[in-house]
């Protein structure tokens, strides 16, 4: 695996904001940036057109990596951008494009009066075949929209990272999700917030009202859960502040609900190699489509 930070890019405001964002990254991690333009060959028939022939589509073929690659040069000074045009269809390419990136990027429209994602057949797709970590950016995403108001209330990219929010299964914790959420806030010089959301046994729901403290005792036991799994993390990343939030009710609900003061959420997707598909699951779908920081989805066994 080559060591890069992978962008896909069609000239949409949604992958430009997947390349900013995947160029503030790679400057992060040290890592040189890679434009990957996918583009589909027109039938020939279309190709003969006056003007929709080869020519055309490979002018503007060339010309949107090629104009990308520049801006990002001169605003990210310092970080390696290279470019690549595949053609073929789009999610076959990226997700073959994934498996030689340490990290691919992706866009995402944001929905119209809904804070979310509108993540697309071809995202939803690529991270259900690259078992390499892909984040989805919204479109409008700002450097600004990742760190904290400045004294006077503006979002300013001056001021300190806002936390990496983890969304954490206890029963089934993935050492590889965790080390990335702890990584990307040691990066980023800022706290982890780790969600744990759990629902009520069914046999205990009939019962909860009339003995309130069974409630109490399940969300110790949660709480307790929680820090047995961060316990070995928190000694190996001493330096980052991890602050724990374990809740009664729907964890795609906590996740969304802290990634509106989030820099980058974090959650995983178990790898199924399955004849029948792979799929991304019900959490990680929910926190897709409507979180509103940029989603890493991180894939395990």
């Amino acid at each position: 695996m080559s060591r890069t930070v992978t962008v896909g890019l069609d000239g949409s405001l949604e992958s430009r904001a997947a390349a900013e964002w995947a160029a503030r990254e790679a400057k992060l991690r040290g890592l040189p940036l890679k434009l990957v333009h996918v583009w589909e060959p027109v039938p020939e028939p279309i190709a003969q057109a006056p003007l929709l022939g080869a020519e055309t589509q490979q002018h503007w073929s060339e010309r949107i990596p090629r104009e990308a690659a520049e801006g990002l040069r001169l605003r990210h000074p310092g970080v390696d951008v290279t470019m690549e045009q595949i053609p073929g269809r789009p999610t076959e390419a990226l997700a073959e494009a994934a498996k030689d990136a340490e990290l691919l990027v992706l866009g995402s429209r944001g929905l119209s009066g809904i804070g979310g994602f509108l993540v697309g057949s071809v995202g939803a797709a690529v991270i259900a075949r690259t078992e390499t970590p892909v984040v989805l950016v919204r479109s409008g995403e700002q450097a600004a929209d990742e760190h904290e108001k400045d004294p006077t209330g503006i979002p300013s990219a001056a001021t300190a990272y806002r936390p990496v929010v983890l969304g954490l299964d206890t029963d089934h914790p993935d050492d590889t999700v965790i080390a990335f959420a702890f990584e990307e806030a040691a990066r980023r010089g800022t706290a982890l917030k780790v969600v744990h959301g759990w629902i009520l046994p069914p046999y205990y729901v009939s019962s909860l009202p009339a003995a309130p403290e069974v409630g109490v005792e399940l969300g110790r036991q949660a709480a307790a859960a929680l820090a047995k799994v961060l316990s070995p993390w928190r000694q190996k990343y001493p330096d980052v502040e991890v602050i724990k939030e374990s809740r009664l009710g729907s964890p795609a609900n906590h996740v969304i609900d802290a990634s509106r003061e989030a820099s980058l959420v974090v959650v995983g997707r178990r790898i199924r190699r399955s004849p029948i598909g792979a799929h991304i699951g019900p959490v990680t779908h929910a926190v897709l489509h409507h979180a509103t920081a940029p989603v890493a989805v991180v894939a395990h066994d």
